[in-house]
């Protein structure tokens, strides 16, 4: 299969800055991401159904070809990250369709807290918001070096992840109560039939009895949603079993700085730039030391690559082995666009340690 993968696509180096050679445990000479691009001579492979000679259905015929054997698969777990560059994709649709050609299971979005507006089937905007910086997984191993007590915290405690959601859309690009749990709502439900049918969506986004809600009151037409979230700070990936610290501690941190910059803080340390909707401690309560959560986020800028888009460019994450995020931009959304689409594996990621609640719980698709 190695001899397949060589065939289809070959192997290129990026410019400094715009990739990283990866430490251990990885193998020597290991880089994220690796980039990737059909040979010039194109690949000779069945094309199934589609059955023409373009570029793009090339490419997705070695796609699903490799991914047969997950031989794709693999190659993120070791490499975290995948860039395919050079690819004819000229619309929402051309993305999807590469995209699917992946095999995944479409992840089915609850709870999100903001909006993202379809342009294909499974495919969205990344995100609407003009400042939202966004961390997923990453290894463990610099911070457990330089943060053992952190990295032990999280292992043992967890994390509380606390969100609130509210009636209307808290900042540009912001999702309301309705976007994120109210996809079977009507307007002519009553806040009884509509809370309902909130709590289902919410039981299938939540992780069981590690998942609680409270409901306020606002106003007459208005009301808060406080949602709180059991988590674990740190995952195994399946495949490798190595650990992930699986996170978004480092962007609520700099969240954070942003606004005490600005002094617009709320006294309770949620963040007031996501309308105090969020907030992350360990998991029996105790607040996670601001030392931590600095070190943390430097940590993140100083490991980062820092991607320079080209068209025809896609990148593909195995968020439990990189981080992936976006630097603020100035100007409307429509001076830029970058679409996403989401997907589960098919393995769950495992819990580290013992305890049940550091299993992952997704929503039946």
């Amino acid at each position: 299969m190695a001899g397949d993968f060589e065939a289809m696509f070959e192997e290129f180096d990026l410019p400094a800055g715009s990739q990283r050679i990866l430490g251990e445990p990885h193998a020597p000479g290991t880089v994220c991401p690796l980039a990737l691009r059909l040979p010039k001579q194109g690949t000779q492979i069945d094309k199934g159904d589609r059955g023409n000679d373009n570029e793009l259905d090339i490419a997705i015929a070695a796609v699903e070809h490799l991914q047969a054997q997950d031989v794709l698969t693999k190659k993120l777990s070791s490499h975290g990250t995948l860039l395919f560059r050079g690819l004819p994709i000229h619309t929402a649709a051309d993305f999807g369709m590469f995209a699917s050609a992946f095999g995944f299971a479409p992840h089915e979005v609850i709870g999100n807290v903001i909006v993202r507006p379809p342009y294909a089937p499974n495919v969205t905007t990344a995100n609407e918001a003009p400042r939202n910086p966004q961390r997923v997984g990453a290894r463990p191993e610099r911070a457990g070096l330089e943060m053992p007590e952190f990295v032990r915290e999280l292992g043992d405690k967890g994390i509380l992840s606390r969100l609130v959601y509210k009636t209307d859309k808290q900042y540009p690009g912001g999702a309301s109560l309705r976007d994120a749990f109210g996809k079977d709502v009507l307007d002519c439900d009553d806040k009884t039939t509509r809370r309902a049918k909130m709590e289902a969506q919410m039981r299938r986004y939540g992780r069981g009895p590690h998942t609680t809600w409270e409901w306020i009151d606002v106003g007459p037409e208005e009301e808060e949603l406080i949602i709180t979230h059991h988590l674990p700070g740190i995952r195994t990936q399946p495949g490798t079993n190595l650990p992930s610290l699986f996170t978004g501690l480092a962007a609520y941190w700099k969240t954070r700085e942003f606004q005490r910059s600005r002094e617009e803080t709320n006294s309770n340390g949620l963040a007031k730039e996501r309308g105090g909707t969020m907030q992350q401690l360990y998991g029996d309560g105790s607040p996670i030391a601001d030392r931590h959560l600095a070190r943390l986020a430097a940590i993140t800028d100083e490991l980062r690559v820092l991607h320079q888009w080209e068209r025809g460019d896609v990148l593909v994450y195995d968020n439990l082995v990189a981080q992936h995020g976006r630097q603020g931009w100035e100007g409307e959304q429509g001076d830029r666009l970058i679409l996403a689409s989401m997907f589960d594996g098919k393995e769950l990621p495992g819990a580290y340690g013992d305890a049940d609640w550091a299993q992952i719980v997704h929503p039946t698709m």
